[in-house]
């Protein structure tokens, strides 16, 4: 095969008024070696010889070349090409960068690096969504609430903390991520892991509890949001549950209405 011409005169790259700053540098001495290993796929020997004895003889026509004084790519060239050439002596073959052990260890360092990053990307994305869910949704509302309903000791496992008919307070889905909030702040950390040890688990089935229980529990939980829970005798909203459910429901749902504040 006929050796290719070696790379023309590099001009220097001007970059375009106005446009953005690329976010990592391009490495050219990186660009000046793949763009060898192209060339020289095919090459014999003699070949990668010739390509290396033109690419010195451009480096030497462009050693006064002021804008190309802290070039790396051709330096890079010339060093790539002389390392083909060696190759090729050594194996007699053709050049296959499919099957240059440097080429494939670049590529897999490349592989490992790039999956690295990845890696930490997404550790840095997943933060920044935990952090967003930390403080919206109402979790730092509902983690201080879940603290006033400790506070007045409605929560937990013992019989202590249980109605006639079933739990003081249930647990929300949403109450595991209040646990979140109240780990990340140490001032917090007691009061985290007493909670935590309750388990937090919501009812598997909220239509099997009672009407009651699901009436008493929202009533409790309106009234610490609201902070009125203060000598609050949970025994009245207990009976006020077996007695009328739906008019506790009511009720909860207009201690926990925003515009109530300003009437």
């Amino acid at each position: 095969m006929s050796t290719p011409a070696p790379r023309s005169r590099r001009r220097p790259r001007v970059p375009t008024p106005g446009a953005a700053a690329p976010r990592q540098p391009v490495d050219q001495a990186k660009v000046g070696r793949s763009s060898v290993r192209r060339r020289a796929t095919g090459m014999t020997a003699t070949e990668a010889a010739v390509a290396l004895e033109d690419a010195r003889l451009q480096q030497h026509i462009d050693r006064d070349r002021e804008d190309l004084a802290d070039d790396e790519r051709g330096p890079a060239e010339v060093a790539e090409w002389q390392r083909i050439a060696q190759l090729l002596a050594t194996t007699g073959s053709t050049y296959d960068p499919n099957s240059d052990a440097v080429v494939q260890d670049e590529l897999a360092a490349e592989a490992a690096a790039a999956a690295e990053l990845e890696a930490e990307l997404l550790d840095l994305e997943l933060e920044q969504q935990r952090q967003e869910r930390l403080h919206s949704g109402g979790l730092p509302e509902r983690a201080h609430m879940l603290m006033a309903l400790e506070n007045a000791g409605l929560l937990g496992t013992t019989g202590a903390h249980h109605g006639a008919e079933g739990p003081l307070v249930l647990h929300e889905l949403e109450d595991t991520d209040a646990l979140d909030y109240l780990n990340e702040y140490g001032e917090f950390y007691e009061m985290f892991c007493i909670l935590e040890s309750y388990g937090m688990a919501p009812p598997r089935d909220p239509d099997a509890v009672p009407a009651s229980v699901r009436a008493h529990s929202a009533l409790l939980r309106a009234m610490a949001e609201a902070k009125t829970l203060e000598g609050f005798d949970v025994r009245h909203a207990v009976r006020l549950a077996q007695a009328d459910p739906d008019a506790v429901l009511a009720l909860a749902a207009w201690i926990k209405t925003p515009a109530r504040s300003s009437r």
